[in-house]
């Protein structure tokens, strides 16, 4: 698209306007993973049933703490005899995939470190992130229109001239699939541990990672004609 330009009666002033906010998360995402596993089907479906129920009791009883918890998917599968003939199941595996969002940070160490220490159980996490809608994205918006019309003002008063209206105003890469505010991508760890009999492990202590939003915009201003 062409973009037209200005006139000695009423030059223009093209400017981008940019902003980078370092902010705390907002929520904390963790997966965990329940397997089992068993010589027939109906074992390994019994203890992947009670494992499950005993990792969503125990998520649950965070309460508000945890915010969202949902189940992303189930699978057994039938492991056959590696040297044996036809279709001879050795053993039966089994995994239940889970979600949970927390926005208590301070339960978050212990919980992930409880749920590590159930039977056959894998965490993943944290994910550190912002809501879709935290108000962070529009103050970094805000921000980066006013630097962009600061940023225009200084080049008219360079010229000793000052702004008279504007022209357009727009988001980079607005026809984008994909908005532009990005958080930092966070680091993720790992946590599979069987059970101990008597032992209860210390809680973890985990820092929230801070999260980096950016926006920019064009600007196009007219400005009142300068005397050079």
């Amino acid at each position: 698209m062409t973009v037209p330009h200005g006139t000695p009666d009423a030059p223009r002033i093209a400017v981008r306007g940019e902003a980078h906010l370092e902010v705390d998360p907002e929520i904390a995402r963790i997966g965990v993973t329940v397997a089992a596993r068993g010589k027939d089907r109906r074992t390994a479906l019994d203890d992947l049933t009670r494992r499950n129920a005993a990792v969503l009791d125990l998520l649950k009883s965070y309460g508000d703490a945890v915010e969202h918890l949902e189940t992303g998917s189930f699978t057994v599968t039938p492991e056959l005899k590696e040297h044996g003939r036809g279709e001879r199941v050795h053993a039966y595996h089994g995994h239940v995939h889970i979600t949970a969002e927390l926005t208590d940070f301070t339960a978050l160490g212990e919980l992930t470190t409880r749920l590590a220490d159930q039977e056959l159980t894998r965490v993943d996490g944290p994910w550190w992130a912002l809501r879709r809608d935290s108000p962070v994205y529009r103050q970094a918006r805000q921000q980066a229109v006013r630097e962009a019309v600061q940023r225009a003002k200084e080049y008219a008063e360079a010229l000793d001239t000052s702004l008279v209206s504007l022209l357009e105003l727009a988001d980079i890469g607005a026809e984008d699939p994909e908005p532009r505010f990005v958080g930092k991508a966070s680091r993720s760890r790992s946590m599979a541990y069987e059970s101990a009999a008597d032992t209860t492990a210390a809680p973890l202590d985990l820092e929230p990672q801070r999260q980096h939003v950016y926006a920019h915009v064009n600007a196009r201003f007219t400005m009142a004609p300068p005397t050079l």
